[in-house]
């Protein structure tokens, strides 16, 4: 048992994530044994534990490195990282851009991208509920006349895009099956559409000039500069189509126009 003090429990959280520290001087056992070897078990179990939690929300990102590569990895970052809260479902937040800093994993370039379509993946599981946008909602809105391009879009809080310079959307669904990997060539770029259905998350393949426009929705842009955004990058995209796209996957959650400021 360690004191209860500020200084003495931080000294005992940095020696549990440390392995070069010793163990921290206070601590005792129930039964008299020794506190460094208890200490020393209980290292290990806790560090282990993290690792099997990213091993859980990473599973592709695991396949493709292996399970040793993997675990090493993860216990660099645990020891750098270690949890802010205590639902660790959600630990790992940071761990894509870990990825994109540690250097004996630069040989799979996609690696990180990879990992962030599994966060997202995750993100949009454990993502709070919220109704779809009504048919009414959306005919009133779109009879919004010149104002149309005002509109602002509010996207389901389980969705997210993720876009990247690699095929990350067929090397994960190479992984649960589907496709085979030696078809893929990882160099050609993806986007996807992570939002949940029921209790399904689903990864669609978007189009680049899709994958922005619902990025800029995302961010807040009207309707009419997110499709400019689109635009300025695909002269040929469709905006109706990214719409109904939307919409028919119940990623909209409502469509508004915002209040013009009084003059």
């Amino acid at each position: 048992m360690i004191a209860g003090n500020a200084l003495d429990q931080r000294s005992f959280v940095a020696a549990l994530l440390d392995p070069g520290l010793a163990c921290p001087e206070g601590l005792v056992t129930w039964n008299g044994s020794d506190p460094a070897a208890r200490f020393s078990v209980y290292r290990n179990n806790v560090v282990s534990s993290l690792i099997d939690a990213l091993a859980d929300t990473f599973p592709v990102v695991q396949e493709l490195v292996g399970e040793e590569f993997f675990r090493a990895m993860a216990a660099r970052f645990v020891r750098q990282s270690p949890p802010r809260s205590r639902v660790l479902a959600h630990y790992g937040a940071d761990f894509p851009t870990f990825i994109d800093a540690f250097e004996p994993a630069q040989s799979v370039p996609y690696l990180a991208d990879v990992a962030r379509l599994e966060l997202a993946r995750v993100h949009a599981y454990h993502a709070a509920d919220a109704m779809p946008v009504a048919r009414e909602a959306i005919e009133l809105a779109l009879a919004s006349g010149e104002r149309i391009g005002e509109l602002r879009l509010e996207l389901h809080p389980c969705v997210s895009v993720v876009r990247s310079k690699h095929a990350i959307v067929s090397i994960w669904a190479a992984h649960q099956g589907e496709g085979d990997f030696g078809q893929i060539d990882p160099g050609i770029g993806e986007s996807a559409l992570v939002v949940r259905s029921d209790l399904d998350v689903l990864v669609l393949t978007l189009a680049p000039a899709v994958a922005q426009f619902a990025t800029a929705v995302l961010q807040g842009q009207g309707l009419a500069d997110a499709a400019q955004s689109a635009i300025d990058g695909a002269p040929d995209f469709d905006l109706s189509a990214a719409l109904a796209l939307l919409l028919g996957r119940g990623a909209v959650t409502s469509i508004h126009l915002p209040r013009r400021a009084s003059s």
